[in-house]
């Protein structure tokens, strides 16, 4: 059976699974340099998508939509072929505990081309969790595990699945901070501060930048404190209780004329202690079902988080997938149908599933010739300079893993401050370290596989001067390692390069406009002009 999903709001997507295979997963801004976060246009991207793997919409058994805002009913404004359309959809999650998470929402007048298509959809909550779950290694045997969705819109909010019996259980909120007040709040402070009703509107592209700029403070215990005091008197659920709270710790923070990086660093430490304090409690209340644990989306993001819950040994596994946010929320739908037509939870996948690089001509100015990959680690070791490297099908998600990214050699300190110059970054942002798997344990702490780069790591003291570029302000790297299986083309260029350098570890970083999504082919990178070098397909293209 042939289930295509639909992303049809922020990250918007298309995702087709046949039977249990993902055949695809294209994210609109991963086309054309659309900018980050796109929604779907139109839904003729839906048939466009279909086409380029030889399929129509009149070959798919069931199309399905994400929900989105409304806790009882929903409705999503698109286009189609121009024409404004409204669905219904799901709602967002559900309104009380016994209610029941896996239901199946109807629909009908989805228009996709000549044709009017009846669909499924399913809770915005739901898709998250079944994104998740289905790629994870628990799926393939019907494992039972825990979820726990902490999303923008939402509070963290924690379950237990048990897809041999068809049940979802929801063990309520962990707490009541909503996922996006760790955006909204640091919007109050610098170097994020916004006037007037700015911190009142989230920036989804703020988080990301918090985690790497809170190495710049300290966390405080007085803060930590009033944090919980604040919470205490001020609590409403409702959006405005972000406002208030963070109105009320940043008038303390100005009183006490302590400084805004520790404000920012102590919230995030508030965070994380609460998430694994509370984690704790409703695990023993419920009874320790399973030592399997999955960690749900926007918030899944903060490698920090992600870490502190693995270490906490609350649970045997940490699962968190690359399209943990709602750019897998296409993904998530399809997969909500796939258990419901199938009964089987898990998804065959990998992370290359994006669209195909295309290797058109360059810009002006812009000569190639042909080079191996042995070649490519040789001018990386030669020169020192950054390369852009285009391969195959992009990533899923947010973060490049090899297919399209920037490449450099780390052993210089400056190569990170000049990567952030290059893509226009502040200079506190760090740089991504890509290393061959079997050498990570002895250059990293813990050094453990980690494919999708989502968990933290410290740099061993022995390797501090030897890979500067890509030690973080707090001496932490955000590792992506590789396997052969991972990624044959990115593992077969480290080991070229460790051969000449001693070193299997390069830099990584996503290689993109500022804004906007992967680059999609040759003639954007280097029109870009953003490096000397562009490599595709064993051609390298040279800025004259």
């Amino acid at each position: 059976m042939l289930f295509c999903g639909l992303k049809l709001t922020h990250d918007g997507s298309v995702a087709l699974i046949e039977d249990n295979k993902l055949i695809f997963s294209y994210e609109v801004e991963k086309f054309n340099n659309n900018k980050r976060y796109s929604e779907i246009p139109d839904l003729d991207f839906v048939e466009e998508a279909l086409n380029l793997h030889g399929y129509t919409s009149a070959d798919v058994d069931r199309f399905v939509i994400d929900g989105w805002a409304g806790l009882k009913e929903s409705r999503v404004d698109t286009r189609s072929h121009g024409q404004e359309l409204s669905l219904s959809v799901a709602p967002y999650r559900e309104v009380s505990l016994s209610a029941d998470a896996l239901q199946a929402y109807s629909g009908s007048g989805l228009v996709i081309g000549e044709k009017s298509f009846d669909y499924t959809s399913y809770m915005h909550a739901t898709t998250h969790i079944a994104s998740t779950y289905c790629a994870s290694p628990y799926a393939v045997n019907k494992e039972p595990s825990y979820a726990l969705v902490y999303d923008g819109g939402m509070y963290p909010r924690f379950y237990y699945f048990d897809p041999a019996n068809e049940r979802l259980e929801n063990l309520g909120p962990l707490f009541m901070y909503i996922g996006n007040i760790y955006s909204l709040f640091s919007l109050h402070f610098e170097p994020f501060l916004r006037g007037g009703q700015g911190p009142r509107v989230d920036d989804l592209s703020v988080a990301g930048k918090v985690m790497a700029y809170i190495a710049k403070g300290r966390v405080r215990s007085e803060l930590l404190e009033q944090f919980e005091l604040t919470y205490a008197r001020h609590f409403s659920p409702s959006m405005e209780f972000n406002w208030t709270f963070s109105q009320e710790i940043k008038r303390y923070v100005d009183e006490h004329h302590i400084p805004h990086a520790d404000a920012l660093a102590s919230f995030h430490q508030y965070l994380e202690q609460l998430l694994v304090t509370s984690l704790e409690a409703s695990v023993t209340k419920h009874g320790r079902k399973t030592k399997n644990f999955c960690f749900i989306g926007g918030c899944s993001l903060n490698i920090k988080w992600n870490s502190a819950i693995r270490e906490s040994g609350l649970f045997d596994d940490v699962f968190v997938s690359p399209f943990t946010n709602d750019t897998g929320s296409a993904i998530g739908a399809a997969c909500c149908e796939m258990i419901h037509q199938t009964g089987h939870p898990h998804l065959n996948w990998s992370v290359y599933s994006g669209p195909m690089v295309i290797q058109n001509n360059p810009a002006e100015g812009w000569e190639s010739r042909a080079c191996t990959v042995s070649q490519l680690a040789e001018l990386l070791h030669a020169t020192d300079e950054p390369v852009v490297v285009l391969n195959d099908r992009a990533e899923l998600g947010p973060r490049a893993l090899g297919n399209r990214s920037i490449l450099a050699a780390a052993v210089r300190p400056d190569m990170k401050d000049r990567l952030n110059a290059i893509k226009q970054r502040e200079d506190y942002r760090p740089v991504s370290p890509i290393c061959i798997e079997e050498h990570a344990p002895a250059i990293f702490s813990p050094g453990t596989r980690d494919p999708y780069m989502l968990f933290d790591h410290m740099l061993r003291d022995e390797w501090v001067e030897r890979i500067p570029a890509i030690r973080h302000l707090d001496g932490t790297a955000r590792l992506q390692t590789v396997s052969r299986e991972d990624n044959p083309l990115i593992y077969d260029l480290l080991h070229a390069y460790e051969k000449l350098s001693g070193i299997p570890v390069l830099c990584n970083t996503s290689a993109n406009l500022l804004g906007s999504g992967f680059f999609p082919d040759v003639r954007s990178a280097t029109e870009w002009n953003g490096t000397r070098y562009v490599w595709c397909n064993e051609t390298l293209y040279e800025k004259q």
